[in-house]
């Protein structure tokens, strides 16, 4: 094990990209079909679910709470999430076809709609020496926002393809609020042992995923995915998400030194304005999308978090370099 690992990291891959990436390997190889189909789909919305309630289990009220007093770090988050990066998606979707193919617009609107990631924003402050305690409460209020905000930005973007039926709305409340609320309420008995377990615990949050991304490009496979998505469009979407990316963390630490935030707000602003969360994006794609476009909609956003974690990771370390005079937050 001890030799791949460290294949990997050396291509700034960690195992659990390996995986995904092996998922849609399989779905690509041996996609659910007939009768495995709805298993998978049952599975699926089974997983989904699970990942939510234990969201909602380690989640801290508190540091939600405590993170909402640093308004003006969080405002700017929270704007540049659910206003700059949605208007941003829409122009990169309207890009002419030979630039970007029509299949795969929707997904970059879709990505664009998605809250900061939590555990990367915050690791990759606390490897830069940032503001930990505001990427802890950024990316936690920008995830709870993110379970209404983004499939309401989905629904108005995106129209039909992405539309708020009664279907999708009730599949919301169940896959999704539900489980978060109960174990935000549960979290009074079970938050010591979510803690204690939490090893265990992200095994099985992250196992849960990989069974969404297979069952997504099962679906797209079996529409057809990889004859209408040639070797040159996959170039075409790696290319628009580097800009993306280049552009929103260009900009959020423009701002964050415009508007006079201390350093260590700046690496916890630069990180959480420009992380897209796969970890919610998977599980909210399996519900507001049908099965057969689902898999489109994933390949932006499993590209986009490829680089971020590259680039961010590289950024993280430049900071954490800096000399050790500057007053550093915990």
């Amino acid at each position: 094990m001890g030799a791949p690992k460290a294949w990997l990291k050396a291509l700034g891959l960690d195992w659990y990209i390996a995986a995904i990436v092996g998922m849609v390997v399989l779905a690509s190889v041996l996609p659910a079909r007939g009768a495995a189909a709805p298993v998978v789909g049952d599975l699926t919305k089974a997983g989904i679910a699970l990942v939510f309630f234990i969201h909602g289990a380690k989640l801290s009220q508190e540091a939600v709470v405590r993170g909402l007093l640093h308004w003006r770090l969080h405002g700017l988050v929270l704007a540049t999430t659910f206003v700059f990066w949605p208007l941003l998606g829409l122009g990169a979707a309207a890009l002419p076809a030979w630039l970007l193919p029509a299949a795969l617009a929707p997904g970059l609107v879709y990505l664009a709609c998605l809250p900061s990631t939590i555990q990367s924003a915050i690791g990759f402050t606390a490897i830069g020496r940032g503001n930990v305690a505001a990427a802890v409460c950024g990316a936690s209020v920008s995830n709870l926002l993110g379970m209404i905000a983004t499939p309401v930005l989905v629904g108005l973007l995106l129209g039909t393809e992405g539309a708020l039926s009664f279907s999708s709305l009730q599949a919301i409340l169940l896959q999704l609020l539900a489980p978060f609320i109960a174990g935000q309420v549960l979290r009074r008995w079970i938050g010591g042992w979510v803690q204690k377990n939490a090893k265990t615990l992200g095994l099985v949050d992250r196992g849960s995923i990989l069974l969404v991304v297979y069952n997504a490009f099962s679906g797209a496979v079996t529409a057809g995915m990889w004859s209408k998505v040639s070797a040159l469009d996959f170039a075409r979407i790696v290319l628009i998400c580097l800009v993306l990316l280049a552009v929103t963390l260009g900009l959020m630490i423009w701002i964050a030194r415009a508007r006079g935030f201390s350093k260590e707000d700046e690496i916890a602003i630069a990180f959480a304005g420009c992380n897209k969360s796969l970890a919610a994006g998977v599980p909210m794609a399996g519900v507001l999308f049908p099965a057969a476009t689902v898999g489109f909609v994933l390949l932006p956003v499993m590209l986009y978090h490829q680089f971020q974690l590259m680039v961010c990771a590289a950024l993280a370390q430049r900071y954490g370099r800096r000399p050790l005079e500057e007053p550093v937050h915990d």
